[in-house]
């Protein structure tokens, strides 16, 4: 696997060394070892999917209160996203900034998400498939958000979203306090 920092310390994008020949390919896309040497979160304890029938598909930005942070490391398995990333780590030099990276099953790249993250994405493509391994339990009561066109942080998303669950439009625009006060009486 090749790692590649993103400009959000901590943030990897991770491409595949594909084996090809007439076939198709072969690629690792986990090895502990390899996680472990980057100084990466390797230690994984749940795999989830999402399956997303349109084009235009927002889910986030989506991420677990501590002392339930989650490590995620994104991959789509068919189709493609837009993918978006926020710092919401106060103590960090990008604290509130964002990237973006386009996934798709062709490309078969993936992010990886350190803990403090916010995370979202929406198709680019109908019939799309995302894979995430995660670092920590989902615990029901820990997950929040924060809303995906909150205008400080204005992200650049390139479709307009045409499906959206009402769970996530109810998220509010980030305040740090609030957050905070989150963190300080969890669940």
């Amino acid at each position: 696997m090749i790692f590649t920092e993103t400009k959000l310390k901590g943030a990897f994008i991770i491409d595949v060394k594909r084996l090809e020949d007439e076939r198709g390919f072969f690629a690792r896309v986990w090895c502990r070892r390899e996680y472990e040497q980057m100084g990466l979160n390797a230690e994984l304890v749940q795999a989830s999917m999402s399956y997303n029938k349109q084009k235009g598909t927002l889910r986030g930005l989506h991420f677990q209160m501590p002392p339930y942070a989650e490590t995620k490391i994104v991959r789509c398995t068919s189709g493609m996203i837009y993918d978006v990333i926020v710092d919401l780590r106060p103590e960090s030099e990008t604290y509130l900034q964002w990237i973006s990276v386009e996934l798709s099953g062709e490309n078969a790249r993936m992010l990886y998400v350190p803990e403090g993250f916010a995370h979202g994405f929406i198709t680019l493509e109908d019939h799309t498939s995302i894979q995430y391994m995660a670092g920590q339990y989902y615990t029901s009561g820990a997950e929040t958000g924060i809303r995906y066109d909150d205008p400080a942080l204005n992200i650049h998303w390139p479709v307009a979203p045409s499906v959206i669950s009402e769970r996530d439009l109810r998220h509010q625009p980030y305040h740090p306090v609030l957050i905070q006060e989150k963190i300080t009486n969890p669940i």
